[in-house]
């Protein structure tokens, strides 16, 4: 009985053969690439991709939709699929009181922009030269003509202090009402004092200070005042609540007054 030939082991393939297979796949490879390449470009110039519509959404009271859409088109390049939606957004977000736009494709030739406005709730800056501030503490540049309310505050501090100072200005309104007198302005100086100026022109010194600390300070002021005023018929020139123990205030047609405690009056803050 003859036994089975044993196989003979594969011969390795030469050097060259090699180079040329793997030179066969990437050459393969690179051919579909770009063929892949120049199909997409040839797709995403076709008119069935062009824009034919922006629709503008969102709570808009101070932009209509036309408008912005007239606006901000003429700065819009490429087609659905190749415009660029961070430059698209950029342009909407450069119109006045819009705060923040999202932008979405459409298929198959449409932009979806919803935008968000800027709630203004106080003025920044000096008189004559104020920004706005929305309810978030973020200033922004706007037409002071178009806020409808006549009564918003005036803030204003050291950049970049607008949240801190909408923070304050909330925290202390009330205690003023108490008064019945409206906060109309607060400011921080540089120094980290606080100033506020009443509807009735008065002037109040706070110091320094957070908000923690500012609140207990105007109540205890809050708390006499009014008895102190009453006493001599007299409104409120000024006030300066940068004692330790007690404030120094001035009421019209009367000199200054010191209203504290029986301790030595410590150092102004």
């Amino acid at each position: 009985m003859s036994r089975a030939a044993s196989p003979q082991p594969a011969t390795p393939l030469p050097m060259d053969v090699k180079l040329m297979n793997i030179m066969s796949v990437v050459l393969g490879l690179v051919f579909a690439v770009l063929t892949l390449t120049l199909a997409v470009a040839w797709v995403a110039r076709q008119s069935f991709f062009n824009l034919s519509a922006i629709h503008v959404g969102g709570e808009l009271m101070h932009n209509n939709a036309a408008t912005l859409r007239a606006n901000v088109a003429p700065r819009l390049a490429g087609n659905f699929i190749t415009a660029d939606l961070a430059s698209t957004r950029a342009a909407f977000e450069a119109v006045p009181w819009v705060r923040r736009a999202v932008v979405q494709r459409q298929f198959p030739n449409r932009l979806k922009v919803m935008l968000h406005e800027h709630k203004a709730v106080a003025y920044w800056g000096s008189d004559g030269d104020a920004r706005l501030v929305n309810d978030a503490g973020e200033v922004f540049e706007a037409n002071a003509g178009d806020v409808e309310a006549e009564d918003l505050p005036l803030l204003n501090g050291p950049a970049g202090q607008a949240p801190t100072v909408l923070q304050a200005y909330r925290g202390l309104s009330p205690l003023f009402e108490e008064m019945d007198v409206v906060l109309e302005q607060l400011q921080l100086s540089g120094q980290g004092g606080w100033r506020a100026q009443l509807d009735s022109g008065a002037v109040i010194e706070l110091g320094h200070g957070s908000l923690a600390e500012l609140q207990p300070r105007l109540r205890r002021f809050i708390a006499t005042v009014t008895q102190v005023s009453s006493r001599f018929g007299r409104d409120l020139e000024s006030a300066d609540l940068r004692y330790g123990n007690g404030y120094a205030l001035r009421l019209r047609g009367v000199t200054t007054g010191d209203i504290s405690s029986q301790d030595d009056k410590k150092k102004k803050r």
